[in-house]
């Protein structure tokens, strides 16, 4: 089936729903790098009319890579509400973007249809959406979960406490992760990424961070970012696990990249709810990005976005803790500059939120992209306001060891005073008992390691 639209006397045409979706995304630099980025504004415009005016039910008819081939695709179909779908199914893209930005529809309601829409329909409406019809959007949803603290409830934003270190140094870990408390970041998870990523190494490590949150009576969880399979294999040998890690990708070539499948991830779940150490039931992380399939060319002719969006119905799945979205970390061939940034966070933030996951937003950047400190800030104060659950925390704003730059102990304090919000409920308890924090303020205690001695 053709697709076209006639805008200022031209004639588009369009060869299909896919072609449709991704000359409807705003400009992308990986969407131009494999060619499938609209040529012209005008285009670009013309795709976002076809778009608006086509039905849920075609796109559900037309997925964008054929469940017949596809993992991600067979459990997005397979996992969808067929009553909720059927009530809607003849809605518009464009009536959808407009039943979600409504006055009178709330966060509830839009959690009831998420269960019926499939992922390039979420992709299509965030299309059709400007920045602040994205942030109004984000801010409406309220996915809520449970490790040992519970994310996401109004009022509350938390952080990952990221004490990485290039040596893996226990020391060091410790100290950074010190500071980090000191400032009241790490309600969300103490979350190391390992630069050895063996069973004995990612063991001794979580050894470590399990004692010392034992040790303070901290109400957090621990995670070592290795690979899935190496934390798996930690934890069948008696390490202390509190949340599982992995990177997940929109299509089954990219996940295979990533080794990992529906059958790792069914037996991480279950092996996490049999020998982890939190309470759960949610005890699962992800992390994601627009641009990782482009980057390993597993994309299969689909635009950046609707594989972003496809990665979270994917994950939602699993009923993960958290998610977190790191679209800038991937580098310049995928998101170019900081406006691209902006507008990937903002788009991840409401296509994860939807999906009914508690998404996390990482407004990142690497020093060879066209981006600094003015757009993360930019897209850290956006996001917040959208609703994001939660922030990395990194010392100093810059990972030593890997060589990014992201959201600082500093900047998680000023997120949450600019817009008045709190850490978690059980961590801000913690937090009082410390001496950090009175009233949902840092108190001058606030970057002195030596309240752990």
């Amino acid at each position: 089936m053709g697709y076209s639209c006639r805008l200022k006397k031209q004639t588009f045409e369009f060869d299909s729903l896919s072609e449709v979706l991704a000359k409807a995304s705003e400009e992308k630099s990986g969407d131009k790098m494999a060619g499938l980025a609209a040529g012209t504004a005008l285009e670009r415009m013309a795709a976002k009319v076809v778009l608006s005016e086509t039905t849920l039910e075609e796109i559900y008819e037309n997925p964008v890579i054929p469940y017949e081939t596809d993992e991600v695709t067979r459990i997005i179909y397979d996992d969808l509400n067929e009553f909720i779908y059927k009530e809607i199914k003849n809605w518009s893209v464009g009536e959808l973007r407009d039943y979600i930005l409504a006055h009178e529809t709330t966060g509830t309601e839009l959690s009831r249809i998420s269960k019926g829409l499939t992922s390039e329909m979420i992709s299509g409406a965030a299309k059709l959406m400007s920045s602040i019809d994205l942030v109004l959007a984000s801010q409406k949803i309220r996915p809520t979960a449970h490790c040992n603290t519970t994310i996401g409830e109004i009022g509350r934003l938390a952080f990952r406490c990221q004490p990485n270190h290039p040596t893996d140094d226990p020391e060091g870990i410790l100290a950074s992760i010190k500071e980090g408390l000191s400032y009241g970041s790490g309600d969300a998870v103490i979350g190391i990424n390992p630069n050895n990523d063996t069973v004995e190494s990612v063991t001794k490590i979580l050894k470590m961070s399990h004692d010392f949150i034992r040790k303070w009576e901290i109400p957090t969880q621990n995670c070592v970012l290795a690979h899935i399979t190496t934390q798996m294999q930690a934890l069948k040998r008696g390490a202390p696990i509190a949340l599982m890690f992995q990177s997940l990708a929109g299509t089954e070539a990219a996940n295979s990249d990533f080794g990992v499948s529906k059958g790792i991830l069914d037996e991480a779940q279950y092996l996490m709810a049999k020998y982890g150490t939190s309470t759960g039931p949610n005890q699962l992380y992800f992390e994601t990005g627009q641009g990782s399939e482009v980057s390993l060319d597993a994309h299969l002719g689909v635009d950046m976005q609707t594989l972003e969006a496809r990665t979270y119905g994917y994950a939602r799945r699993w009923k993960p803790f958290m998610v977190n979205n790191v679209s800038g970390f991937i580098g310049p061939e995928t998101i170019y500059d900081g406006k691209q940034v902006i507008r990937a966070d903002l788009e991840d933030l409401f296509m994860g939120k939807l999906h009914g996951l508690p998404m996390g937003i990482a407004p990142t950047y690497t020093n060879h992209m066209q981006a600094d400190q003015n757009d993360q800030e930019i897209a850290g104060m956006l996001t917040a306001l959208a609703g994001a659950n939660f922030y990395m925390g990194v010392p100093g704003g810059d990972d030593v060891m890997l060589s990014y730059q992201d959201t600082s102990y500093h900047d998680d304090a000023s997120l949450r005073e600019l817009l008045g919000l709190r850490p978690l409920r059980e961590f801000e308890t913690w937090l009082e008992k410390m001496g950090i924090m009175e009233i949902g303020r840092l108190t001058e205690k606030a970057g002195d390691l030596s309240i752990f001695n």
